[in-house]
This record gives C-alpha cells, structure tokens and sequence, in this order.
C-alpha cells in the first residue's frame, strides 16, 4: 500500500500516543525528529537513537550489531534449497548450550514458484520422500510452503546446520511453540481441494525442534481450519489460543483433550466480550473502549470445526463472539498473553490486546471470576507504531513487534513495548524492498534476537548491550 505525503505529513505531526497498561499511565510528550520518514519517533529513550548502517540494510542503536544468514537459494545440509518468504519462527533449547535451535515458516502460497526448497525445475524432487509431501498443486507439483529447522551458535554467532522439516503446506504465515518443545506451524489460507490443489489447506501442523529430516505432515483438525496466523499455549494450563488474519476474525481457544498431544482432540471456542455480544474491537466505525480499558470475556463453543465453507468467524460472531481486525502476532508473558491486530484501531494503525486468563480457566468455575481482555495498545501515529504483526515477550519482558507495511515510502521497524505501555523503536530495515519484518524471538538465554526480513527470504540475529534499556524520556 502507497502512503501520500500528506498522510505521512498527518502521521508525522499527530499527537503523541499515549500507551496504557493495566492500570497504568505513561503519556509522553513525543518530538518529531529530522529522518527521512518519522519511524525514529520514541516515547523513551530505549536503547538510543538508530545509527546508519554501511551496508544499507539494518539500523540499529550503537553498540549493536547483526548478522545474515540462512537466505533463499542457499544449499542446505539435506541437499535441499532454502525455502523464501521468511516468516514466523521460534527458538528453542538445543542439548549443547552454546547452541539454539529455530524452527522457521515459509509463507509461500500454492501459486508461487521458484522459490521454494526443490528448485525452479522441480530438479531436486528425487531427494524427498514422496510420502512426506503434504499436497500437491493441480499439476502434480509439490507445494512450497512449509518449516524449516536450523541449529545456530550463539558463541560463535554462525549458522551450523539448517534442512527443511516441513513441505507440501501453503502460505505458512506464523504459530507458536509449545512447552514440549515443538513449534505449532499455522497455514494462513482455507484453500480448499479441487481449487488448485489436492487437499484442504488452514490447518496447523505440529513440527517438533528435535527432529531430523522431514516430519510426516498431519494437520491437527480439531484445533479448526480458518486463515489460522499464530498459536501461544499457556504453560500452566496447556490451553491454546490463536488469531486469525481476517478482518472480522475471531480469536479462539483450544482446550485439548491431552495437553501434551494436540492431535487427540479438544473442544474449540471464540472469545466473546461478556456484556457486548458481537463486539467490535477496532474502533473504527464505533468506539468500544479506551486503551487500558478491559472486558470481562466469556468462550463460546464452536462446531464444524473442519469448516468446509470457512465460516467459523461467522459461526463465531452470530453466536456473540467478538471481532478483531486482523489478529496477528501472538506470544505468552508472565501469566498474560499479547496479540496483534494489524489493522485495528479509529486510524487503522493497529492495536496490541492483553488477555489475562481467568484463575480458573478453562474450567466449569470460570465465570466466577473470568477472564479479562484490555486494549493495551492503539496507535494514532503511524511514526510511533504501524501495522504490528509478529511479536514477542523478551526474557526481561518487553514486547518486541514486528512492523509489516508495505508502501515505497516508509521503512519498516521493530518497536519496542514496556510492561507499563511506553514505546521505543529498536530497529529499521532500510533496504529498498521495504520489506515487513517476522518471526522475531530471543534464544533462551536472551543473548541473541532473531528476525527475518520475509522478501528478502533471510535470517538475522542481533546482539548487543542488552542492559543498557533506558526508560528515561528523550
């Protein structure tokens, strides 16, 4: 999307945004800074201002640094091609310390060519088990999408080994992991058989980090099949929620039948707000509510979860359930959940939700005291926070949000979020593609951030002073 200069020149000059936690307050007086377009714009000082990069590429504060790696058409240790379109990824624990595994998605559709881990011929084909293809398109060609599983060095800071683990899939946007260890990997499309492929597609598929070579692919039904974006478990409970990348998706949970085996089945719900049957969240066309304003919020039982149609949003909603503009990103924090919705908000700039489960969640006592869900964040200012998509709770429990806007006139940055609601950017692809950023996640030990730059189909990791945050006001 095109942005005008007038629309930049409203974002840059709007009022500062005000970020709200739980109960609390922080408005900052914001100054307008002299760059070439006003994604600089901080409530706080954070890790001090962006520093050009040689390289014009990445532009970090001073003191950090990054390196690329892993980026399509490389030659992976299977032999096989590395996958484009970079998107969602976690990282996990890996038996050496000194390593760090990550799971990462490629968000190819059916449609797209050339890119994918066979080559542009199909030439490396002969090099796949068949049978751990999950589909295929219309003319016998496998599908593109899928995860791949790579071991990185946080020592050394160099990749060692990377393979595709999941393929046949289409449009794999984001996921989650779980607390076992696997990563949860979303398709973000309802493709249906006959339409140019062989088999039903917006399922979640589960992809364990361990795991040599390619899995076997078998999508977990019950967890429904909708334009699925991103998964987060709550470690305590084992319940699981998700987002859906529609503009009047829903936001769902799913309470498995074994926390530890997803594939067994469970019951699928929506979230509604429990005094506003079909609410709006976004704010556009009506206002809901204010940012640190929260809702009591009730689940929904859905059924026909496989979903031949895709109607589980409207299933949803004409039973009472809430819509959100385009759920995103979503990641588990210290007893919270926080999840994006990309296009929400009066100005369409975005808003992040804080959901906080009730004590007895999931449970037959949980209208006693149910769960909660706030606005924690809605940007008025396109220079402060815009578009936030993919999203993670740092060990020390800051958000870091990905931007996804594509335009030929603004950049695109990682934000920064505190627990108490203040905003800082962190870091801004300058290259000239534009390109939205994905996957952002830490290694365990907090050491190392990595991110993709999904057209560019590449891998980053940062590192740097990350003690050095700054919460004084610039």
């Amino acid at each position: 999307m095109q942005l005008s200069r007038r629309l930049l020149l409203n974002g840059a000059l709007a009022t500062s945004l005000a970020f709200t936690g739980l109960g609390r307050r922080a408005d900052a007086a914001v100054r307008a800074e002299p760059t070439r377009d006003p994604g600089y714009r901080s409530e706080i000082e954070g890790y001090g201002p962006l520093q050009p990069d040689p390289k014009g590429f990445i532009e970090l504060p001073a003191g950090f640094s990054y390196r690329l790696f892993s980026t399509v058409g490389e030659t992976m240790g299977d032999g096989l091609l590395v996958p484009g379109l970079h998107d969602g990824m976690s990282a996990f624990p890996h038996a050496d310390p000194d390593k760090v595994v990550l799971v990462r998605n490629h968000e190819i559709k059916h449609t797209v060519y050339g890119i994918g881990p066979l080559g542009e011929t199909y030439h490396l084909l002969d090099k796949v088990d068949r049978s751990r293809i999950y589909d295929f398109d219309k003319a016998g060609k496998p599908l593109s999408g899928g995860t791949t599983t790579l071991v990185y060095n946080i020592k050394t800071q160099q990749l060692e080994s990377h393979h595709l683990s999941l393929t046949g899939t289409s449009t794999n946007c984001a996921g989650g992991s779980t607390p076992w260890g696997s990563w949860l990997s979303c398709e973000e499309t309802t493709q249906a058989a006959g339409d140019g492929v062989e088999k039903d597609h917006g399922y979640v598929f589960e992809v364990p980090s361990g795991h040599k070579g390619l899995i076997e692919p078998q999508p977990i039904k019950a967890m429904g099949r909708f334009n699925h974006e991103a998964v987060a478990i709550d470690p305590r409970t084992g319940i699981v929620y998700m987002t859906e990348d529609m503009s009047d998706g829903a936001f769902y949970r799913y309470l498995p039948a074994d926390t530890r085996d997803l594939h067994k089945g469970g019951r699928l719900q929506a979230l509604m707000i429990r005094d506003v049957p079909r609410a709006a969240t976004s704010n556009k066309y009506s206002k809901l509510w204010r940012q640190g304003q929260t809702f009591a919020v009730r689940w929904i039982d859905l059924k026909d979860v496989e979903s031949p149609d895709d109607s589980l949003r409207t299933q949803a909603y004409l039973a009472g359930a809430a819509r959100f503009s385009r759920g995103e990103g979503i990641h588990f924090g210290d007893g919270e959940l926080y999840f994006a919705c990309t296009s929400g908000g009066e100005k369409a700039f975005g808003q992040l939700m804080r959901y906080i489960p009730s004590p007895y969640e999931g449970t037959d006592r949980e209208s006693d005291a149910p769960g909660q869900i706030e606005l924690f964040v809605e940007s008025s200012d396109l220079s402060v926070l815009d578009y936030a998509d993919n999203l993670t709770v740092a060990p020390w429990g800051h958000l870091y949000v990905c931007e996804d806007r594509y335009s030929d006139i603004l950049y695109n940055h990682l934000r920064i979020v505190t627990p108490d609601g203040k905003v800082t950017t962190f870091a801004r692809n300058v290259e000239g593609q534009h390109s939205e950023w994905a996957g952002v996640t830490f290694s365990p030990d907090g050491s190392t951030l990595f991110a993709n730059i999904q057209t560019n189909g590449v891998t980053v990791a940062i590192t740097g002073p990350w003690k050095s945050f700054s919460t004084q006001a610039i």
